[in-house]
């Protein structure tokens, strides 16, 4: 089980887990050794799934990123439906997708270089795969707010 000092150092590494035990102990009332002994059972414990890096806007802002919604055909069998979530999880351009309730049954968004990358992508992922009904697409015009985190503590 985790307690309050657990899911308050959750939500300080969520934001940036590059602090040290000492960085961390400004913010959550334990001692550094208190909390490096908390964050490797939070981590041998699975509590931390793993620790990314968020790239600077100056790298990513030219990008184009497409939001993806794909409607599964009516009659998709499980083995179709399978293979398309194993190639949209090994696309390096899909950052993320979604099974979503609705009209659409799945939600990605692709990160690519340029529009040709994009169309190369979109026809390799849904457009030749008779699971897919059919697939719609916006683009991200500019990013408003990015904030992958999710609060634990009533901090």
């Amino acid at each position: 089980m985790l307690d309050d000092f657990d899911l308050a150092l959750l939500d300080q590494v969520q934001r940036d887990d590059s602090r040290t035990a000492e960085q961390l102990a400004e913010s959550v009332p334990l001692s550094p050794s208190a909390i490096a002994r908390r964050m490797r059972r939070l981590r041998h414990e699975g509590w931390i799934a793993r620790t990314v890096a968020l790239l600077s806007p100056k790298l990513t802002d030219k990008r184009l990123r497409a939001l993806v919604l794909v409607q599964l055909g009516e009659h998709a069998d499980r083995a179709g439906k399978d293979a398309l979530l194993r190639r949209l999880h090994t696309s390096p351009e899909v950052q993320f997708v979604y099974e979503i309730s609705g009209t659409y049954d799945l939600l990605a968004l692709l990160s690519c270089e340029h529009m040709d990358a994009f169309v190369e992508e979109a026809e390799r992922l849904f457009a030749t795969d008779a699971t897919v009904r059919r697939y719609e697409t916006s683009f991200v015009k500019r990013e408003l707010k990015f904030a992958p985190f999710v609060r634990l503590s009533g901090s």
